[in-house]
């Protein structure tokens, strides 16, 4: 029976395995930490920050496959520790790019943010921001923002030389569904738990830990890609600069295995997740006392224990010759439709802000409602239009996409993914808003009203189709 399964073993990863052309890899680090106070994004209020807790920053990872002289296939993948990739940010940056690579489709940059909630604000009019003062307002936040990239983008490719890759699997309890539902059936997000009408967590967590690494020719790491099913949010709040767990995290990895390895921090589907207990905070709290850990060192301490568990496996498998495509679409989703009464309520508090200069924040998440509402019965809305990147890395496929997608619809493509191992990268090439599951809007709540998506259920289920069918694309050869 153990000959068996070997040889069974043996055959599935051999008919698994497609013959490539050669892998040139390359990569670059770079601080897109402001020298000024800025305006820090993720909350309702305006908060200007007064310190750099950790540096925020944004990692390129250049990908080239060729056979011989020719190429094959092409892509930059760039993690950045922003809030959301705003629109307009990818244009630009693809922009200041393209004179510099000219060798480059610079359609295949693909910028995804961490969702660092202490990051500056990329939006002007956002907040209602100061008339004077020493700080950098947003617009010239994007502008360094862009020339620090861009450069980092330009050096990875510049570096690029023929390497390896491998990629595993881990576990990390990091991902937490922070809904909570109630006996009414409402839910809120971070909810009350410790209350008698408290029923239970509305959710499902993924607690894979999706990880790449890559080589050098002569075996030495030189950079990982982890996929977490999560936003970093640990360390929101406060008035600090900060880059949440994966700073730990990047340290820690660092330590142990190279100062110049390269991470890339890519969230997944993960709009109704926190890493934040829901419940079971006082056992938690003692945890951490008796390990002396902060809250943002037990989360690194797990996103690195499940990295290492991914490691100790993948690097037995390391291929030279993994087989690298890379497609990009525009796809339509349909819109979230706006009732009438969700109209007529967002209409009313939009009012309630609109003369309140601290509250812009508030009348735009009302006003945005209303505006939709119009444009929707003067049949203008049209269809929501996003960028969605397939890319297959050996047996790995890597799907993208705007939003912060609820964790439902990041399972569903990974259980129906051809792909050994799949990645789905949220906040990526545009900034959708959350994309709540059918569950979720039923619930109501932050994250699942109208006010916060644009893109619907509905939406969501066409999402998912087409992200399967530019990955099972990948693999019909």
């Amino acid at each position: 029976m153990r000959v068996a399964a070997a040889c069974f073993l043996a055959a599935a990863l051999t008919a698994t395995a497609v013959p490539g052309a050669e892998l040139w890899i390359g990569g670059a680090t770079t601080s897109i930490t402001p020298d000024k106070p800025v305006p820090l994004d993720g909350h309702r209020g305006l908060r200007m920050s007064n310190k750099v807790e950790s540096p925020v920053t944004a990692t390129a990872l250049a990908l080239e496959s060729r056979e011989g002289e020719k190429v094959l296939d092409q892509a930059i993948l760039v993690s950045c520790d922003l809030v959301a990739i705003r629109d307009g940010i990818t244009e630009k940056l693809r922009e200041k790019v393209k004179p510099r690579l000219p060798d480059f489709d610079v359609n295949k940059l693909v910028f995804s943010a961490t969702h660092t909630h202490n990051a500056p604000v990329t939006l002007e009019g956002r907040y209602t921001l100061p008339e004077s003062g020493d700080f950098m307002r947003p617009s010239e936040f994007v502008e360094f923002f862009a020339e620090q990239v861009a450069g980092a983008v330009a050096e990875s490719w510049q570096k690029r030389r023929v390497g390896k890759v491998g990629w595993g699997q881990g576990q990390a309890v990091v991902a937490q569904n922070r809904r909570a539902v109630y006996a009414d059936g409402s839910a809120a997000m971070y909810g009350a738990t410790n209350t008698e009408k408290f029923r239970a967590i509305e959710g499902y967590e993924d607690h894979n830990l999706e990880v790449l690494f890559f080589w050098d020719e002569k075996d030495r790491l030189i950079a990982t890609a982890i996929n977490v099913a999560c936003p970093s949010q640990e360390a929101e709040g406060g008035l600090a600069i900060h880059a949440d767990f994966w700073h730990p995290v990047r340290e820690t990895l660092r330590e142990r295995y190279g100062k110049d390895l390269l991470v890339l921090g890519w969230p997944g589907a993960g709009g109704d997740q926190t890493s934040r207990p829901m419940y079971g905070k006082a056992a938690d709290a003692r945890m951490r006392k008796l390990r002396g850990l902060t809250r943002l060192e037990e989360v690194a301490r797990r996103i690195v224990n499940g990295w290492e568990e991914a490691y100790e496996a993948a690097r037995k498998d390391i291929r030279g010759d993994a087989v690298l495509e890379h497609r990009v679409q525009q796809i339509a989703l349909p819109h979230r439709k706006v009732t009438e009464a969700e109209a007529a309520e967002a209409r009313t508090q939009a009012a309630k802000f609109a003369d309140v200069p601290a509250q812009r924040w508030n009348f735009r998440w009302h006003q945005g409602v209303v505006d939709r509402y119009e444009a929707q019965q003067a049949g203008t809305e049209g269809d929501y239009n996003m960028e969605l990147h397939a890319l297959r890395l050996g047996d790995v496929a890597i799907a993208t996409n705007p939003f912060e997608l609820y964790t439902d619809y990041g399972v569903q493509i990974k259980a129906r993914s051809p792909a050994v191992q799949t990645f789905v990268i949220q906040l990526t090439c545009g900034s959708g808003g959350y994309l709540a599951s059918e569950r979720a809007v039923r619930g109501g709540g932050y994250g699942a009203v109208i006010q916060s998506s644009r893109v619907g259920p509905e939406g969501g289920q066409v999402l998912v189709n087409r992200s399967l069918e530019a990955i099972g694309e990948l693999w019909k050869k």
